[in-house]
């Protein structure tokens, strides 16, 4: 049987909407599952309308109860399409949560228009993570030629360095068993250093030999073939270059930037250690373009796709 997946329709004022649509609108998407969009009709009839595109035959609209004051403004800043961005995201994960869809994939959020509205909020992953009453998640950003995991995220580089052994540990175990539920076998992994030159034997800090040293050495006593850490100017061009399978990055941007430069339009983001499975697109809500017609669903069918391929495997990757 087909797997049954969730699509958050992301901010109503963004790009979201028109990405989903005209990513359906393939046949190859839509026969993979049987969908439901989790969002507001209006405004997917608003996206139907500028892309000129109809949903296929089946594909159900789920609206969490979110009904606006007025039809959002395409490329407006504001806290209710903040509000209906996040009851978007509950009502997929809810649907997980209860068995009713096999995976969830979400559109674009907006942060300034969530945090507007009077809600804290970091990211989607985290959010979910606390719906799903789970504190220990990764992010993983995937394409096919390049996976990497992060330690961190959406921390402030400062605080980010600030490094703990044991949370880099589970970082390398998650992103092991990530690797291993995507079909990698023998999952080979590269970690990256903090400092440059992975701190140059002390020459540019201690952090790499303090904390980041004794956890590969965990990691490799649990059987994991892990190695580092490794000065991350020159770590990711080995991996595409087939020398490893994952890296795992000490911080937001050092993973995120040789990802998109690689392979931006698919890069897919999965979220690890969660009871659920969940893929996203890897861009955001593109404002400046909302309600044009311009937005490449590109991004959107590839998050699709790997979602529909963990679905049928029945289980989340790096489940806790």
């Amino acid at each position: 049987m087909k797997p049954r997946l969730a699509v958050t329709m992301g901010d109503p004022a963004g790009v979201g909407a028109e990405v989903v649509v005209k990513a359906l609108a393939d046949p190859q998407i839509a026969g993979l599952a049987a969908w439901r969009i989790v969002g507001d009709e209006s405004v997917l009839g608003s996206a139907r309308r500028i892309t000129g595109l109809a949903l296929p035959d089946g594909v159900e609209i789920v609206n969490p109860g979110r009904v606006f004051s007025k039809a959002p403004a395409f490329g407006e800043l504001s806290a209710e399409c903040g509000e209906a961005a996040v009851a978007y995201i509950r009502g997929a994960a809810d649907l997980c949560l209860r068995g009713e869809t096999d995976a969830m994939v979400t559109a674009p959020v907006n942060k300034e228009a969530v945090t507007m509205s009077g809600m804290a909020f970091t990211g989607h992953t985290e959010y979910i993570a606390a719906l799903c009453g789970v504190e220990d998640t990764r992010m993983l950003l995937a394409s096919e030629r390049l996976h990497v995991v992060h330690v961190s995220t959406h921390l402030s580089l400062r605080r980010a360095c600030d490094l703990d052994q044991g949370r880099i540990l589970r970082t390398i175990e998650l992103g092991n068993k990530a690797a291993l539920a995507l079909g990698i076998a023998k999952p080979r992994i590269a970690v990256c250093g903090l400092n440059p030159h992975a701190g140059e034997h002390g020459l540019f800090g201690d952090e790499d030999a303090e904390h980041i040293v004794p956890a590969i050495a965990a990691a490799q006593d649990g059987g994991i073939d892990c190695r580092g850490p490794l000065p991350a100017d020159t770590v990711f061009l080995k991996a595409v270059r087939g020398h490893y399978d994952l890296v795992v990055a000490m911080y937001h941007d050092q993973g995120h930037i040789p990802m998109k430069l690689l392979d931006f339009e698919h890069t897919v983001n999965i979220s690890l250690g969660l009871p659920i499975i969940r893929a996203s697109v890897d861009h955001g809500t593109a404002f400046d373009i909302a309600g044009e017609n311009l937005a490449d669903p590109t991004n959107m069918k590839a998050a699709m796709r790997l979602a529909c391929r963990m679905a049928r495997q029945k289980a989340p990757p790096a489940a806790v």
